[in-house]
């Protein structure tokens, strides 16, 4: 179609991937996944849905800090650390 632009050319060939049988089963097993961990940032002791900050960059950098943190916290919880040799689990 000539009058298309590089947008709804992508678009469309991102809605015919979404046929494909193996990329719907990574989909499902995937989506929930990220939809909880959003959810709880967004619930839970992270100011929720107010911004803290004004303005569209600040408040993508500040939910980008938030997400940091937690995965930080994520990987002390799992007992995960950094050593001079790299990433290793600690055994308690």
């Amino acid at each position: 179609m000539a009058g298309w632009s590089g947008d709804e050319a992508a678009l469309q060939a991102g809605r015919a991937r979404q046929t494909d049988p193996a990329w719907r089963a990574d989909y499902r097993a995937t989506r929930p996944k990220v939809e909880r961990k959003i959810a709880h940032l967004m619930r839970h002791r992270h100011g929720g849905r107010r911004a803290r900050v004004r303005g569209l960059l600040k408040t993508a950098a500040d939910f980008s800090l938030l997400a940091a943190a937690v995965n930080l916290a994520r990987l002390g919880i799992l007992g995960i650390a950094r050593t001079a040799t790299g990433w290793t689990t600690t055994t308690a």
